[in-house]
């Protein structure tokens, strides 16, 4: 499964372009086994007659006959720089955990494997999550309630990659025939264009942060100047009924204020956990980064005091 994620990648994938797949396997005992997978094919929006539905039945339909583990289990997506806590993949992995409960999310990133380590990840939603997204309500209040933050939006699930003896033979002989060049270079510093599309990445997003926070300040501040025309209206109301009751007249029927005031809808708070969510993956990129870095000085350094 992981040979061909990385492969639909390698196929599909050009810069910053993501590709999606299905994932087939089973369930035994307390774990999900993911034993089979297959890629959804690109199309346009040309291609107004796809049916991406029909196409994954179909599929699965022809693995069973041929007797493979048919058995929708999720589903993975590649990664542009750690850029995939966002609102597609929050309703996407909602859709398939509400259908199938054991489901999860393979997140493959090409750019941290091509340093030199595998990496792959998957994710869950969290029970609270998956509550507040089937009431779809991300109001303040609804949120607050839950007690939902970025910190506890995703659960990640551990992998343990198993390959068959065909697989290892494979990947020997692979390693056989590479480059001995091609083995060191895995010693060399992350480069600084990595490091600096990390950071632009993490400055737009607090730029969106900074604009999501506006909004939000735009939405107390026309809290509090209502609140305060309701207070107005209601000591104006009491003083003209003061005033009728002095002379002799009824007092002015009761009015539901609420229906003069409306209160104003408060922004929904999904995308700024979203965003949160999203500038920790970058901090953690970057940190990462930086681990990798200093662990390859120490051991480019550790070599060449070898070959002294």
């Amino acid at each position: 499964v992981v040979l061909k994620i990385i492969k639909h990648y390698q196929e599909e994938g050009q810069g910053n372009e993501v590709v999606q797949g299905v994932l087939l396997g089973l369930v035994v005992d307390d774990r999900l086994e993911i034993t089979n997978c297959f890629p959804f094919p690109q199309h346009t929006e040309d291609d107004a007659d796809f049916d991406e539905v029909q196409y994954q039945m179909e599929m699965m339909r022809s693995l069973r006959h041929v007797n493979i583990d048919h058995l929708h289990v999720g589903w993975y997506q590649s990664t542009y720089y750690g850029s995939f806590v966002t609102r597609a993949l929050l309703d996407s992995q909602f859709s398939y955990q509400h259908a199938i409960e054991e489901s999860v999310v393979l997140i493959y990133d090409p750019i941290k494997t091509a340093q030199g380590s595998l990496s792959l990840k998957a994710y869950r939603l969290t029970p609270k999550l998956m509550e507040v997204c089937k009431e779809k309500d991300f109001s303040p209040e609804a949120l607050k309630k839950a007690n939902i933050a970025y910190e506890n939006m995703f659960e990640e699930v551990p992998i343990v990659i198993k390959n068959s003896y065909l697989i290892n033979v494979m990947l020997w002989e692979l390693e056989k025939k590479s480059a001995v060049a091609d083995r060191h270079e895995l010693l060399s510093l992350a480069s600084s264009n990595h490091l600096g599309k990390s950071l632009q990445l993490l400055m737009d997003r607090v730029d969106e942060m900074s604009q999501d926070i506006v909004k939000y300040n735009t939405y107390l501040r026309n809290v509090s100047k209502q609140q305060q025309q309701k207070h107005q209206y209601q000591q104006r109301r009491q003083q003209e009924n003061l005033q009728r009751q002095s002379r002799g007249e009824a007092p002015l029927p009761e009015e539901d204020i609420n229906k003069l005031f409306k209160p104003p809808q408060p922004p929904p708070r999904m995308e700024s956990l979203l965003i949160a969510g999203q500038i920790n993956t970058y901090c953690q990129n970057i940190k990462e980064f930086n681990a990798q870095n200093l662990g390859k000085l120490f051991m480019a350094q550790a070599l060449q005091d070898y070959n002294n």
